[in-house]
């Protein structure tokens, strides 16, 4: 299934898309499609709905982040062997992680906001995994079993508040509009395996990032367990897994975000998000 949420900021409904790309209201089967409703047995109650018979939704709706009430939004850093080579970093012996502040969440098609005094407000498209079951000291070999499923996640992200403003990363990774989701969060039966889709990203039309989630040095089932040995991961928790080369920063000289400008960026079997960039209201 392709699950979503649709409607005003701060006030989506749940929905889900159906074969024919028509948006279907659920709100008659589920307040929200937040962490209390995203374990496998809900999931299996939706999928024997008949979408022609749920209410169907205005193409033109504002699409939300498919994900409601998130607790955490953890990132992983350097987890793409050539994105670590093209900042000039070691990929590291262990997973770098990070948060992203709740508040940072938007829709996937909501503008992103460069904030006052940045320079350098560079892009980064990612495989976010959604959890759906509870885990704490998960083996790797059951990890999977707490995976309601997949999205897009851009992690936008001010390189110099992030790099070169002392203290840790995420400073420069929790700005407001600074985690788009969505458009959808798809169930794990319909992604044959989420370690072979191809990912990228545009800005006006030009393609930086086109990469493989193949590339990913630390696979969902060994990060899930990691993560869990120093937090439970709760229902609903977002983990953002990395970026393939082609980031802003990387480039020669440097490119970063201009007010005006549009990003496109996609996941294989996940959907597409769309941006306009705009600059902070004085």
């Amino acid at each position: 299934m392709k699950l979503l949420r649709f409607g005003p900021r701060g006030h989506e409904k749940p929905g889900l898309l159906d074969t024919d790309s028509v948006i279907r209201d659920l709100s008659a089967h589920l307040t929200d499609l937040d962490g209390a409703h995203l374990g496998r047995d809900t999931l299996a109650r939706l999928a024997e709905l008949d979408p022609a018979r749920l209410p169907a939704v205005d193409a033109d709706t504002r699409l939300g982040p498919c994900v409601g009430r998130v607790g955490k939004f953890i990132c992983i850093g350097l987890n793409y062997s050539d994105h670590a080579a093209e900042t000039g970093a070691e990929v590291p012996p262990e997973p770098v992680v990070f948060a992203k502040w709740t508040s940072a969440i938007c829709g996937p098609n909501d503008d992103v906001i460069i904030p006052r005094d940045s320079r350098k407000t560079d892009w980064e498209v990612e495989l976010g995994v959604v959890i759906g079951k509870s885990a704490r000291y998960v083996d790797e070999a059951d990890a999977m079993e707490h995976v309601a499923g997949y999205c897009v996640v851009n992690d936008v992200s001010e390189r110099e508040f992030q790099l070169e403003r002392s203290g840790t990363w995420d400073k420069g990774k929790g700005c407001d509009t600074f985690g788009p989701l969505g458009p959808w969060l798809v169930t794990p039966d319909e992604i044959r395996d989420p370690h072979e889709l191809d990912l990228w990203l545009e800005v006006d039309g030009h393609r930086y990032q086109d990469g493989s989630t193949r590339t990913m040095v630390y696979r969902i089932p060994f990060l899930i367990s990691y993560l869990s040995r120093f937090m439970s991961l709760q229902p609903g928790d977002v983990i953002s897994t990395g970026t393939p080369p082609g980031v802003g920063m990387g480039q020669t000289p440097p490119v970063y975000l201009q007010p005006g400008q549009r990003m496109r960026l996609g996941i294989e079997g996940l959907g597409e998000q769309h941006q306009h960039v705009i600059a902070e209201p004085q």
